[in-house]
């Protein structure tokens, strides 16, 4: 099955590509663009598909020109009559999925339409920061989890003492659940409120569950961004006297100085996927996405 299968390699998920067109023991595909000085970009995609061509391109900043050049591959690939299963391990838009404040635009309505009308019929991405996104997709969009993959990563290699985990809102209270239940640790829920206009964070003050002195906490999220969630949360634990405090995600965003604020704050070290390529980024999503394609590809040929 695998020569059947063509893994295009979109300019901003290149390694993760390789690996996994590696797993699947199919043809890995590069892409040769251009990036003109008004930031336009130039897709040439020369090289013959095989029948199931497979995109992997997240969408991380630059957004708008990741999503772009995701769409320019896609169609691409349908102009080829390939069937095409797109894999954006970071969706982006997916925390504008409803209006929020009067006059907002659901911008992850606009996304999931795009994606369709350039031929995509079926769609995977990873722990997406609201499910609900992917009721605006019509075609077959799966969601898939990495919590097991960093639970895992955690247990091997972080050697943690009696663990606490923490989720840094209740949005995230499943995720941290279930991470908790492998480790088989402690776990409580922060209660996190954002200000819509400014989305300053704020973490209310709450009695903790029990004395997490001495022990080590890992906050668990979907994303980190800005790094504010994660900088108030530490802010909030430090002062019960923790061990050391870890902040592991999927998708490691990191605008601007996200990094050294969250360090600043007490926090020993980020973990995340390598949905998002970083110096944080020590957990691989190969083997989850390579299982998924191949289960797709499978099902279609039923």
């Amino acid at each position: 099955m695998g020569r059947e299968i063509s893994v295009i390699a979109g300019p901003s998920s290149v390694d993760l590509a390789t690996k996994v067109a590696s797993c699947l023991d199919a043809d890995l595909l590069s892409v040769d663009f251009r990036i003109f000085k008004d930031g336009e970009t130039k897709i040439n995609m020369s090289k013959p598909f095989g029948k199931n061509c497979v995109l992997i391109q997240s969408t991380y900043p630059p957004t708008d020109r990741h999503l772009l050049q995701a769409l320019m591959m896609l169609k691409k690939c349908s102009d080829s009559s390939a069937d095409i299963v797109a894999v954006v391990p970071y969706m982006a838009y997916s925390r504008q999925d409803r209006q929020f404040l009067e006059g907002e635009v659901v911008s992850m309505a606009i996304v999931a339409r795009l994606f369709e009308c350039v031929g995509t019929r079926r769609l995977i991405t990873v722990d997406i920061h609201s499910p609900a996104s992917l009721s605006y997709f019509s075609i077959d969009a799966r969601n898939l989890s990495a919590t097991g993959l960093l639970a895992k990563y955690a247990i091997t290699n972080l050697k943690t003492s009696r663990p606490v985990v923490v989720s840094p809102d209740k949005g995230g209270a499943k995720r941290a659940m279930e991470f908790a239940r492998i480790l088989k640790a402690d776990m409580f829920t922060l209660s996190k409120r954002r200000d819509m206009q400014t989305t300053e964070v704020f973490v209310e003050k709450q009695k903790l569950n029990f004395d997490i002195a001495g022990r080590d906490v890992i906050i668990i999220d979907d994303m980190i961004s800005t790094g504010e969630s994660i900088v108030k949360a530490s802010e909030f634990l430090i002062e019960a006297n923790p061990n050391n405090i870890y902040a592991m995600c999927t998708h490691a965003v990191m605008i601007e100085d996200a990094p050294k604020k969250i360090e600043a704050a007490g926090v020993k070290e980020i973990i995340s996927t390598n949905s998002i390529p970083s110096a944080t980024a020590k957990v691989d999503l190969s083997s989850v996405i390579s299982r998924e394609v191949a289960s797709i590809i499978e099902q279609a040929a039923i």
